[in-house]
């Protein structure tokens, strides 16, 4: 009884400790309850991404769907006034470009393995229509196509070496391009930079970063390797007329050879020609007119020059320079002189500027028209067009700059004739100019 009492006495107590003991085992259980779940989810996930079961791949196969999404929100728009058009159809980065001497034809190349022959005079139209050759097992780097417009060559950027394409005209009017049998021997033991190909077709040139350029015959054989001497090699080119192959690099002038051939057309031998000296630091880049007798060249030291190169070479005249215009892009890396002479243009990074050559004065500026840095430049052969490349879209652009110039340059002769004839041949190509002007603002100019 006195036990019972004792006990009784002190139920209050011992209701607690039990009910205090309730909740913990309680409690206890809904954690176990909680934790539960995230062991059986951790334990597959894991599992799974260490032996290749199909469960985890889900997940993986939902992000290149969302990478490509968030890519095409971030592709890159540019808009301005004097933009032409913006040829799209390359999926990878366009790499080089070259118009067809017979101004019909834009060819582009790029990282996704084809080579693309865009219709000039589709650039101004809503439809641009190319033709697309594919590169097998391979893509281009390099393009140039050949002076009757029937083939083209491309430097193969595995292969390392140059591959002939010729085009072919179906009965139904399409076309088909054709690789020849044997691309041209590996020779080069730097990476090329550049290739051409003369506009008599003559020779094919190839650059590369060392100091080397090859000059070769249309079939694959080495007619002559000429060592620049300049530290190594940061552009090469044919120029327009087929007569000089040049150079520049870290040394701070271009050097002109001419590549000499018989009366019978055999190669005969390649001599020095001229020399464009007056930059302080090494030249980047340069640009022939379309008569070659005129240059354009940019430096590092931050100016770009317009030269007269229409010299007696032979009889050691130098050329001459015409004006010296500072660069209003930072790293210039690319210049175009217009076939005419009249303008040129400057590319650094993703941003170009034109200017005239009568007086250096900036004309037009367009910034950011690339995602990426300019890979190339150049104006169409009738002048009216500059186009470029450093993403997937091909640029092109009005050149106003040309068309002013040509107002400007037929005004000023206009004033010293009384020639009749001559007045009204003038007075034809400033209302033409004009008119052009006029089409491309919406407005008289």
């Amino acid at each position: 009884m006195e036990a019972a009492a004792a006990l009784g006495g002190s139920g209050l107590p011992g209701a607690l400790i039990v009910l205090i003991l309730l909740v913990l085992v309680l409690l206890l259980a809904a954690a176990l309850h909680r934790s539960a779940p995230r062991e059986t989810l951790v334990a597959p996930q894991d599992g799974p991404r260490a032996n290749g079961h199909a469960r985890p791949e889900e997940p993986r196969k939902a992000k290149p769907a969302a990478r490509a999404r968030r890519e095409k929100q971030r592709q890159h728009s540019f808009a301005h006034r004097l933009l032409v058009a913006a040829l799209k159809g390359h999926s990878s980065p366009v790499t080089c470009l070259d118009f067809s001497s017979n101004g019909k034809y834009l060819a582009s190349c790029s990282e996704d393995r084809t080579v693309r022959l865009w219709s000039t005079r589709d650039l101004a139209g809503r439809e641009h229509r190319c033709l697309r050759a594919n590169v097998g097992l391979d893509h281009a780097e390099l393009v140039r196509l050949s002076p009757d417009s029937r083939a083209f060559i491309v430097w193969l950027a595995n292969a390392e070496t140059i591959r002939v394409y010729k085009m072919t005209k179906k009965d139904d009017g399409s076309f088909t391009f054709t690789a020849t049998s044997g691309d041209f021997p590996k020779k080069h033991k730097a990476p090329v930079i550049n290739i051409g190909i003369a506009e008599t077709g003559k020779f094919i040139m190839t650059a590369s970063s060392d100091t080397t350029i090859l000059i070769w015959s249309p079939k694959g054989e080495v007619l002559a390797s000429i060592n620049t001497n300049q530290m190594n090699n940061a552009y090469a080119t044919v120029s327009p007329c087929g007569r000089f192959v040049a150079s520049c690099g870290f040394t701070p002038d271009v050097k002109v050879w001419e590549v000499c051939f018989g009366k019978n057309g055999d190669f005969r031998e390649v001599t020095r020609a001229f020399e464009l000296k007056g930059h302080t630091a090494g030249v980047q880049s340069f640009s022939f007119s379309n008569d070659s007798r005129r240059m354009a060249t940019v430096s590092k030291d931050g100016t770009w020059k317009f030269w007269d190169t229409d010299v007696e070479y032979k009889k050691q005249q130098d050329p001459y320079l015409l004006l010296t215009g500072q660069c209003a892009v930072l790293e210039p890396c690319r210049v175009a002189l217009s076939p005419d002479s009249r303008t040129v243009a400057v590319a650094g990074g993703t941003d170009i500027v034109v200017y005239n050559t009568r007086r250096g004065e900036e004309e037009e500026r367009f910034l950011g028209v690339h995602s990426h840095r300019i890979a190339d430049l150049a104006f169409d052969t009738t002048g009216r067009y500059l186009v470029s490349c450093g993403d997937r879209a091909i640029c092109v652009f009005h050149n106003t700059a040309g068309h002013r110039a040509v107002v400007e340059e037929m005004e000023a002769m206009l004033k010293k004739t009384g020639n009749k004839a001559t007045r009204e041949r003038l007075e034809q190509q400033i209302s033409s100019a004009r008119k052009a002007l006029a089409a491309i603002y919406g407005k008289k100019h």
